[in-house]
């Protein structure tokens, strides 16, 4: 999974001309499912949105507080296109995420997990797969990568052998 985190003073969802969900100083959180992704990168992923330290404290150290710390809000948007391949040629491929019901089923998860992390009423949704219209105050501007990507093969370290000296 990724997403692309922002710290905002205010964020909005609007579908088809009426406010579906809106927050106020927080975090929007656009996120995307990508195949081979579980729950697993899904939990790590709401941990990460919860846990990340985007504000200052009242003495003014630099990145003390996360979104709970601050009793902020959350504003979770589904966001298949932050994983499409741009390589080739002028039209974004979107082969890299996920499709269909899969991908609603992980992300609806993932908006629960945030949901249980924190608190409910302090967690809002945007409406998968339809066409949104998403407003922020960008609060910074802050604005975050962030990754939850199951291991690749190539990745996972091999035992390491040791050899007798000679």
């Amino acid at each position: 999974m990724k997403a692309i985190l922002q710290r905002v003073l205010s964020a909005s969802v609007t579908v088809d001309q009426e406010l579906v969900s809106s927050i106020g100083k927080g975090i929007l959180v656009l996120a995307a499912v990508a195949p081979g992704d579980t729950e697993k990168e899904a939990d790590a992923l709401a941990a990460k949105v919860l846990k990340l330290r985007l504000w200052d404290d009242d003495t003014g150290g630099r990145w003390k507080k996360n979104v709970q710390d601050i009793n902020g809000e959350v504003l979770c948007v589904s966001q298949f296109t932050l994983l499409a391949s741009t390589k080739k040629g002028s039209k974004p491929d979107f082969h890299g995420a996920m499709g269909g019901d899969e991908a609603k089923s992980l992300y609806q998860y993932f908006y629960r997990r945030v949901q249980e992390g924190y608190a409910a009423d302090k967690v809002k949704d945007g409406v998968f797969q339809a066409m949104m219209q998403v407003a922020l105050v960008n609060d910074g501007p802050v604005t975050l990568e962030v990754s939850a990507s199951p291991p690749k093969e190539q990745d996972q370290k091999k035992p390491k052998t040791t050899e007798p000296p000679k």
